[in-house]
């Protein structure tokens, strides 16, 4: 299980509003000397975001720090179905319009509907429960979470 900090900023209709406060990120040794610094693909495209709302039922209020927890596989799994359905989808679809057409124009058009169909793909994954309900996250008040972690070593010890 993947898990980060974060602090509670605001509580509204249900949902907690977060800010996270360590990332956890990889093995932990990014900044350490012969570090790889990996998680910093995770700014390619921009500054990621820290603040973000879930839904809870937890009793938090501001200022209060969470763990948030997410499965094993689950971020694998988004950037799968999000970036490789699209990937793969865009070369059959050009091979089948370059098959079919046997010019460049029959290509580009393959490409294109195979990339429509990626993107109608993940709008369905989206919307899917069974989907939504893999890649979940959890959160917990930050004792309860510390304490777990002192009680996995003795449970796993029996």
């Amino acid at each position: 299980m993947m898990q980060a900090w974060g602090q509670v900023l605001q509580i509204e209709a249900g949902r907690v509003w977060l800010r996270v406060s360590d990332t956890g990120g990889g093995c932990g040794r990014c900044d350490e000397p012969g570090g790889c610094r990996s998680v910093q693909i995770t700014q390619a495209f921009g500054l990621p975001k820290s603040e973000f709302a879930l839904p809870t039922r937890l009793e938090l209020k501001a200022g209060d720090r969470v763990v948030i927890s997410t499965p094993d596989g689950a971020p694998l799994k988004a950037a799968m179905a999000s970036y490789g359905l699209g990937a793969v989808l865009l070369v059959a679809g050009a091979a089948c319009g370059g098959i079919a057409a046997a010019n460049d124009l029959g290509v580009a058009a393959g490409g294109a509907a195979g990339l429509l169909l990626a993107f109608a793909l993940n709008r369905l994954l989206a919307r899917s429960r069974g989907w939504r309900a893999q890649l979940h996250m959890e959160l917990a008040p930050q004792e309860l979470a510390s304490q777990a972690a002192c009680l996995r070593p003795l449970q796993e010890s029996r």
